[in-house]
């Protein structure tokens, strides 16, 4: 499945554009199934993910450059201005404030965990 970018909606809805692009639908239904239009967490995060069939790692690892991360994972970054969600999918970061890129936005520290859809969860079982 490609990814469809999608810009943040608000400056505190990060994780709900990271989610969107995960899940194909758009910010707006993810801010009303969460019940959340602020900041979200890494709880809301990986329920949201795994009511979805998502496969969703429950180790986070730190990364130092784009070669440490799987081919889909979603990334916590500690940004100049706060600490922030994104997404990194088969080479091409889809970050919900900065655009597309093909590296980091700038930040200090990256953390991700590992994502499968739903399709990939089943191929692995075979």
């Amino acid at each position: 499945m490609k990814t469809q970018y999608i810009h943040e909606p608000t400056d505190l809805q990060c994780g709900q554009a990271v989610l969107a692009m995960l899940a194909g639908v758009s910010a707006e239904r993810v801010v009303r199934e969460l019940n959340n239009e602020r900041e979200t967490n890494l709880k809301e995060m990986k329920s949201f993910l795994r009511a979805n069939g998502f496969y969703v790692s429950d180790e986070r690892k730190e990364a130092e450059k784009k070669d440490d991360l799987p081919p889909l994972c979603m990334l916590s970054l500690e940004t100049p201005r706060c600490w922030h969600w994104s997404l990194y999918s088969n080479g091409v970061f889809y970050d919900p404030e900065h655009g597309v890129m093909d590296d980091f936005p700038v930040c200090s520290r990256k953390y991700f965990w590992e994502i499968r859809r739903p399709n990939e969860q089943r191929k692995s079982l075979m």
